[in-house]
């Protein structure tokens, strides 16, 4: 081999290797889009913190369709963009015919499994966190009567549900929980006025304390308990500061660090199923200057006892994904 192609071969690597050190990785939000204040945003905020961090950029689009999933993943792969992480369970079908032709391409999925050599799969142990706001709810209630708004009537927010239920009758067995589902197809996530209507119907059946698990359908919900003078429960993301001592507190589902350490791996991210819950920080409650003077030391502390035996496995809260059939309703 002579210098010459001694120095175009290593010209040749260091151009490969440049080229993989800056793909950009890229994020796909659900329906709902990037702005919705709980599960999206979550997402958008992890993707931030990492460009901050890094002085990076990265890709992003939202979606206006369910067609768009499988063209959007295709489109970024295509690209280069790697790794690829999506928000939502919705992505499940389309990523399980995109993930074999793109080998070489890392992806993320948050809310579902996606048995592929090449994709993470992140799911949260949301029936943990939505305990904790079950007994918040339960302790603060004046009239024993608590609700609960879920968006998309489906198993991953019954899992919400149920959890809820849980606390609440852990807290005080006499509480009545009343629960009401938006809908049954994807709109479900985006209709704050049908959210406020619900919440509504529940404070007139005595509901004192509201918990959504509904996406931009909850922006409606916690307006209303607002509106209504009783409380309401955030999710997804800390929504605290929307109603500051009108919301009770926020149940922390941190798809924020599921997208800031899916980011900061990049092509070296580690596949298979990565499981958050309150034993690693992926599942929490927020208490802030907008909600302190709601929660009383006796409530924190009973809380914090709880997510204590949580995280160590003498308490062990129902998993409804794992097993449909909720023990209390």
């Amino acid at each position: 081999m002579t210098m010459m192609h001694k120095f175009f071969g290593a010209a040749a690597a260091l151009a490969l290797t440049a080229g993989a050190a800056a793909a950009e990785p890229a994020l796909i939000y659900d329906l709902g889009g990037k702005f919705d204040k709980s599960f999206n945003e979550a997402a958008h905020t992890g993707a931030q913190k990492w460009a901050e961090e890094t002085g990076e950029t990265y890709r992003e689009i939202e979606l206006q369709s369910e067609a768009q999933r499988e063209q959007a993943l295709r489109r970024f792969a295509e690209a280069g963009a790697n790794p690829i992480v999506m928000a939502g369970f919705a992505f499940g079908s389309a990523l399980d015919e995109v993930a074999d032709d793109y080998p070489d391409t890392k992806f993320a999925i948050i809310d579902m499994v996606t048995d592929k050599p090449n994709v993470r799969s992140v799911v949260f142990n949301e029936h943990e966190g939505s305990y904790l706001v079950g007994m918040l709810a339960a302790m603060k209630s004046e009239s024993g009567t608590v609700g609960f708004v879920g968006g998309m009537d489906i198993p991953l927010i019954r899992k919400f549900a149920c959890g809820y239920v849980q606390g609440a009758k852990a807290a005080n067995p006499d509480a009545t929980v009343i629960q009401n589902m938006t809908g049954t197809t994807p709109a479900a996530w985006g209709d704050p006025v049908k959210g406020a209507e619900l919440t509504k119907a529940q404070i007139s059946q005595g509901a004192d304390v509201v918990y959504h698990a509904a996406g931009g359908t909850g922006v409606g919900v916690l307006q209303a308990a607002a509106d209504e003078g009783i409380l309401g429960i955030g999710v997804d993301s800390n929504q605290n500061y929307m109603h500051p001592g009108k919301v009770l507190t926020s149940m922390l589902k941190r798809v924020d660090n599921a997208v800031y350490e899916a980011f900061s791996a990049g092509t070296d991210l580690e596949t298979g199923i990565q499981v958050m819950g309150i034993a690693n920080g992926g599942i929490g409650y927020a208490i802030d200057e907008n909600n302190e003077a709601l929660i009383t030391a006796e409530m924190k502390a009973a809380v914090d006892e709880a997510a204590a035996k949580i995280a160590s496995g003498e308490l062990v809260v129902h998993d409804y994904m794992a097993d449909s059939t909720c023990p209390v309703e």
